[in-house]
């Protein structure tokens, strides 16, 4: 509950920081509807009793009173209602909601974006940020609620000390609500998954890209069966939870009417017996009849208040995460300038979380400075998993990475991604403009066209700018109402985008060509090569190239074999034919296969 305190209390900052007027309105209505309960109650008793005394001023007064207060109450409770959603829908949308995409953004590697864990709770805290305020605001009318309930319940003793057990049999629907919750936040975590594989299916079933192969393939109806597979294993457990919340909550009210019914037959049979004022036994019935309203809204506040865990307890768990990354990850050393001996792999090993097979297994090797490396293997043999190592996106499980002998941990995350450019097989499709996406290789010179038509021209991507109705200022996407490119033309694009930096230490190619026809990928890597060797004499950076296509890959300076995550050969191209081992088995067989297939 601390935790909670303490959240709700940097929640009620920022409000009151970013929206100082409406925070201030919206407690002072909440504490004057506090005030009237009791304003009204006694302003009524005070009526009663004057007009049985035969004071009509008093009488006339007092009840004038009562109903300003009444009326007043009435408008506040909805003022105050629209003022509180005002307030979490411009602090959840406009100021939690960016800070949560900030966070996950700000996580320098990407392993938590493959993590079941991490995504079952960001789905819930991404579609909640305004339930996150609104728990803020539920424990603040929480509280008043329960002052509400004090006041009442001091009224009631006036007339008699026995009403005050009612507080009692009030405690009985709290605590089977809060019991119901409980239940309702466990299964709701629990099916998350469930949710989110129903929204993908359902984002499969609706998309232009998947919509092609959906469609020749017929599996339109597979993918419904599938999604109400989902959506069934994810809705039958929460409305099951659901429905024994209800009871827990049925069993807790039917305690609390039975001790009202018992109160007011008290508060009948003592007035009968003269034990009070007229206005004694008006103030007890009209009270007693709102109490009822008042301890639901007391239940219903402090249940939406304890409910509140199953989005706090996801976004405290995404806070610590996040902190706990950055506390780990962040080097403060500079990477060096140039390279002069290159990067070292040192009993490198990594596994994904929840796999029990090592992705890399105690990879050592040495990427010279200013060399081409090569990196092949079969699919699944750890290729991406090494770049990715090498970029910092993932962090090795144990061994070390050096870079001109300085360990890859402890040079700024930030300060090496600056020294890197890279073209993955998983590229980007960013809908802007075609110079604006080529741009974005490197943010310093986001609008610099003459660098961005360099770029263009190393990924040998001059035509397809040339063929836009707007050239580089052509809008792309459809959805934005631009043009849409080929794969092909989109891999172009990416390998464009990798070009834009012009003195990096690292240059990875991560299958770059797996889109493009064969003359197209020979043409490219030629150009790769070439700039390669010109990025090698400038400042000693290390290429990396991975690729399912041998042929491409001869002429590296070394070449790096893997096969199950473990580094099984290395050497030239020569030196691995001449060992005869698996370098030169793979390498037979493409050849045969691209042979017969030109034949064919």
């Amino acid at each position: 509950m601390g935790r909670y305190l303490k959240l709700w209390g940097e929640f009620f900052a920022l409000s009151r920081r970013r929206r100082p007027l409406l925070t201030a309105a919206t407690v002072a209505v909440i504490v004057c509807n506090v005030v009237l309960v009791a304003v009204s109650a006694l302003a009524l008793r005070a009526a009663v009793d004057a007009m049985v005394r035969g004071e009509v001023r008093g009488a006339v007064f007092a009840s004038v009173a009562a109903g300003v207060a009444y009326a007043v109450n009435l408008v506040l409770q909805d003022v105050s209602g629209l003022l509180r959603n005002t307030t979490v829908d411009r602090i959840g949308r406009l100021e939690l909601h960016p800070e949560v995409h900030r966070d996950i953004a700000g996580i320098e590697g990407i392993e938590h974006l493959e993590r079941s864990d991490f995504l079952d709770r960001v789905t819930l805290v991404r579609a909640s940020s305004g339930q996150l305020v609104q728990s803020m605001w539920n424990a603040i009318t929480a509280v008043s609620n329960v002052a509400k309930l004090g006041v009442t319940m001091l009224l009631l003793g006036t007339v008699s000390p026995w009403l005050l057990l009612l507080l009692v049999f009030a405690v009985a629907p709290v605590w089977c609500d809060h019991r119901g919750q409980s239940v309702v936040r466990r299964v709701e975590l629990e099916t998350a998954e469930d949710v989110r594989l129903e929204q993908h299916l359902a984002d499969l079933a609706v998309g232009a890209a998947s919509g092609k192969e959906i469609r020749v393939a017929g599996a339109g109806p597979e993918l419904v069966r599938r999604q109400a597979q989902a959506w069934e294993r994810a809705m039958v457990p929460r409305v099951r939870a659901r429905a024994l919340a209800a009871a827990w909550k049925l069993a807790g009210w039917l305690v609390f009417v039975t001790g009202f019914i018992g109160g007011l037959a008290l508060v009948a049979y003592r007035t009968a017996q003269g034990s009070g004022t007229v206005g004694d036994l008006v103030l007890a019935v009209t009270v007693a009849a709102t109490l009822r309203q008042t301890v639901q809204n007391t239940v219903t506040s402090t249940t939406s208040t304890a409910g509140a865990g199953r989005l706090i307890e996801p976004f405290l768990w995404l806070r610590d995460y996040v902190a706990a990354q950055r506390a780990r990850a962040e080097g403060a050393t500079a990477p060096p300038r140039t390279l002069r001996t290159g990067i070292a792999l040192e009993s490198v090993s990594y596994s994904y979380p929840g796999t029990g097979r090592p992705a890399l297994d105690d990879v050592s090797a040495t990427l010279p400075a200013g060399a081409v490396v090569a990196i092949v293997g079969e699919y699944g043999s750890g290729k991406t998993t090494l770049v990715k190592l090498l970029a910092k996106l993932y962090r090795q499980d144990s061994g070390r990475i050096l870079v001109d002998g300085l360990d890859l941990d402890a040079i700024s995350t930030t300060g090496w991604r600056a020294r890197i450019s890279a073209a993955f097989q998983d590229f980007g499709r960013f809908h802007t403009t075609f110079a604006r996406t080529v741009g974005l290789g490197d943010l310093a010179h986001l609008t610099d066209r003459g660098r961005i038509q360099r770029a263009v021209r190393e990924a040998d991507a001059q035509d397809i700018a040339a063929a836009l109705p707007d050239g580089l200022d052509t809008q792309l996407g459809t959805e934005l109402g631009g043009v849409e490119l080929s794969e092909g033309q989109w891999q172009r694009t990416a390998l464009a985008r990798a070009s834009m930096r012009e003195d990096p230490l690292l240059f990875v190619l991560d299958e770059p060509t797996a889109s493009l026809d064969a003359p197209s990928e020979q043409a490219i890597f030629e150009r790769h090569m070439a700039r390669a060797r010109v990025l090698g004499r400038r400042t000693g950076a290390v290429t990396v190239i991975v690729s399912h296509r041998f042929s491409t890959v001869t002429g590296a300076d070394l070449i790096l074999v893997l096969h199950r995550g473990r580094l099984v050969e290395s050497g030239t191209h020569a030196e691995l034919m001449a060992l005869d081992g698996r370098y030169a088995d793979l390498y037979g067989i493409q050849a045969t296969a691209y042979a017969e297939e030109s034949a064919s």
